[in-house]
């Protein structure tokens, strides 16, 4: 099928995208790449060393995958803009995750504050991606200031608690012109099918994957979750009903 995911202009095959953090290795990071198919992993501009040592988070990702550097440790939108303005003069590209997070008990995104970074960088070029709470009016807003996709949270950072704000991503996906990404809080492969039955474009997967014993293994449950549940999507779920329904005629056999 092709049934490509296209977000800033770029065609993604694979719509489980992946994270670098809390891998017990480096070098698990390209097994569970190759294992994943992910196309797409994020990286916090610490990680990157620009002279190249052999700690070099960039020495672990194939060239072929694309960067989504992420502003993590941004507290206001004048930080996350410095962030994504000094990991793009580093080579990292045009992609760009806005995190900017003040509450520091639950880690949870400040939409103020991602709504300004998005306004700022979407104007200079960028290829925007806010993480945000999932709240309809607020996407809307992100939209029309240029914004290439929207990824609300469906649990807290690292929680794999699934999909705990369900509802609200999903009038995100029924009301978004851009492509709804879940990221942060998916702990299973069955949430991860679950989000993309619903009609999610994508899911972002970081500690899930990475904290797994084997995370290349890990990453490749995940990669079949998520081309299983785009394909039930896709094929249009059956409804649901309250009684049991028959899948054999009841009359007609005996006689």
């Amino acid at each position: 099928m092709d049934d490509k995911l296209i977000i800033g202009g770029h065609a993604f095959t694979s719509r489980l995208f992946t994270g670098t953090g809390k891998f017990a290795a480096r070098n698990w990071i390209p097994k569970m790449l190759a294992a994943s198919g992910s196309e797409m992993i994020t990286v916090a501009l610490r990680r990157i060393d620009q002279a190249g040592t052999p700690e070099n988070i960039l020495e672990f990702i194939p060239k072929d995958v694309v960067l989504l550097p992420n502003t993590s440790g941004a507290r206001t939108a004048e930080e996350a803009v410095r962030i994504a303005r000094i990991a793009k003069a580093a080579g990292c590209g045009r992609f760009i995750k806005i995190e900017v997070i003040t509450d520091m008990k639950y880690l949870m995104p400040d939409n103020a504050e991602t709504l300004k970074a998005t306004e700022i960088l979407a104007k200079e070029d960028f290829i925007v991606l806010p993480y945000v709470l999932p709240d309809l009016p607020l996407a809307k807003k992100l939209e029309d200031a240029g914004a290439a996709a929207v990824m609300p949270l469906g649990a807290p950072i690292g929680s794999n608690r699934g999909l705990e704000t369900k509802p609200l991503i999903a009038l995100l996906i029924e009301n978004c012109r851009v492509p709804v990404v879940v990221d942060a809080g998916i702990g299973r492969p069955s949430q991860a099918a679950e989000a993309m039955e619903m009609g999610a474009d994508a899911v972002l997967v970081n500690t899930a994957i990475a904290t797994a014993e084997d995370p290349a293994l890990m990453g490749r449950a995940f990669a079949l979750a998520v081309a299983a549940g785009r394909l039930g999507y896709l094929a249009k779920l059956a409804g649901q009903s309250v009684t049991a329904r028959a899948s054999s005629p009841l009359t007609g056999f005996l006689e």
